[in-house]
């Protein structure tokens, strides 16, 4: 099993003692509890699509896991604790430091991102 980077364990205790943070904070801090249990688990990141019950803005950045059982991936997602079924995934990987929805190097201006979602029949 992989071990965990103390910034991420650290992180991960700050949101258990504080009993907030976003999205990407309790995905991190169920995926250290995963992998205190040994169980395989792994950070994904991406939207959240304007289709279903919206817990949040459509088009929001979300994060939530996958955990490896009964040899498959399940998602989960930590912060909503509900299905959801309508999620884009961008990238999954180790945690947020590895899979960033963007990364730029040099002088850069971002104008304008959209996503757009339609429900097929």
């Amino acid at each position: 099993m992989r071990q965990r980077q103390s910034d991420d364990l650290g992180a991960a205790l700050q949101t258990f003692a504080e009993r907030q943070g976003v999205s990407r904070d309790f995905a991190h801090l169920a995926i250290a509890l995963c992998c205190c249990m040994n169980i395989p688990a792994r950070y994904c990141t991406g939207y959240l699509s304007d289709i279903g019950e919206l817990p949040h803005p459509s088009g929001d950045f979300a994060a939530w896991m996958e955990v490896f059982l009964a040899g498959e991936w399940h998602m989960f997602d930590p912060r909503n604790n509900k299905p959801w079924f309508a999620r884009i995934l961008i990238a999954g990987g180790r945690d947020a430091a590895y899979v960033p929805l963007t990364q730029t190097f040099g002088q850069n201006t971002f104008t304008e991102f959209k996503v757009w979602t339609d429900e097929l029949a």
